[in-house]
């Protein structure tokens, strides 16, 4: 069997750090260019929605460092668990298929929602209930380019660590998603309950 030899630590540290910009960084400006709001809504309180939250930031946070550990520690990597029966070329090139379209698909989604997008769920401020662009397939497309993208992680980097961060991610997503459907059918009403029978929840 062919084991990949070279680290792509280096290569993975460098898309998520693009990733984090493009999807958080510049999204949330432009929001708060365009609407004069914060999108950051995640509570800090002790509600499922706040648990959530913080365990998303722990999962980022803990992606970015275990990346960056193996970028100047390559070493580390033998340590990890590898995932032997994944490592091969054209696994891996699935994995970066998967990660660059997860990056455009998120993009294309925060794009068609405007000034509605939000980090968290917004119970302050009304949101429009958007149904253009790729919501017109998923109701969720955000999270489900998010669930690729961590595919697409252990695909390229197949080692414990990653696996165990694709498990965490799909339960809090799972999770958040529930949450935010609730929310929305409490403010949509009928109109959001006639958009969940015509768009699935993932795709």
């Amino acid at each position: 069997m062919f084991i990949l030899t070279h680290s792509p630590a280096p290569a993975l540290l460098a898309y998520f750090t693009l990733y984090v910009l493009i999807a958080f960084v510049w999204r949330s400006l432009l929001v708060w260019r365009q609407a004069g709001v914060n999108p950051y809504v995640l509570p800090t309180d002790d509600s499922a929605h706040g648990y959530v939250g913080r365990a998303m930031r722990v999962l980022m946070l803990g992606l970015l460092t275990l990346l960056l550990a193996l970028t100047v520690v390559p070493s580390l990597t033998p340590h990890l668990g590898s995932l032997d029966m994944l490592a091969q070329p054209g696994v891996s090139a699935a994995g970066w298929a998967l990660l660059l379209l997860s990056l455009g698909w998120v993009a294309a989604a925060q794009a068609a929602m405007g000034a509605s997008w939000r980090i968290g769920i917004d119970t302050t401020r009304p949101t429009v209930l958007v149904q253009r662009g790729p919501f017109q397939v998923s109701r969720n497309p955000i999270f489900l380019g998010m669930r690729l993208n961590l595919l697409g992680l252990v695909l390229v980097m197949p080692n414990a660590g990653t696996l165990a961060a694709l498990v965490a991610g799909e339960v809090l997503m799972q999770i958040q998603v529930r949450l935010e459907e609730a929310h929305l059918a409490g403010q949509h009403g009928d109109e959001y309950r006639k958009y969940t029978k015509a768009v699935p929840r993932w795709f």
